[in-house]
């Protein structure tokens, strides 16, 4: 019997590079805000692109999965500054009237 391991090591690794994108997202927000979602946007559509030109069935799924990750990011980055806004996160007090503005407008 032959035991393949290749799709639990794919899913071990979905499971991690969407764990590491969730801090990262958390991260950016705190730090500098929603103005540089363009580069989830940006390492996303590279990391697609790339899986289709890459032969290894392995490497081409992980560039999938992990600009899938980067995209769905944008909306979570967005997403994650209304949850600091709720108090579920902690807002960074160097930025404090981006949070302002936004109480003003919802």
């Amino acid at each position: 019997m032959e035991i393949h391991f290749t799709g639990v090591f794919i899913a071990i690794s979905t499971f991690l590079i969407i764990g590491l994108c969730h801090p990262l997202v958390i991260k950016m927000e705190y730090y500098t805000g929603t103005k540089y979602w363009w580069t989830f946007l940006l390492v996303g559509i590279v990391c697609l692109a790339c899986a289709f030109f890459v032969s290894n069935v392995v490497i081409s799924s992980l560039l999938g999965v992990t600009g899938a990750s980067f995209l769905w990011g944008i909306g979570e980055l967005f997403a994650q500054k209304k949850r600091v806004q709720k108090g579920w996160f902690p807002m960074n007090p160097k930025r404090k009237d981006e949070y302002d503005e936004l109480k003003k407008e919802g």
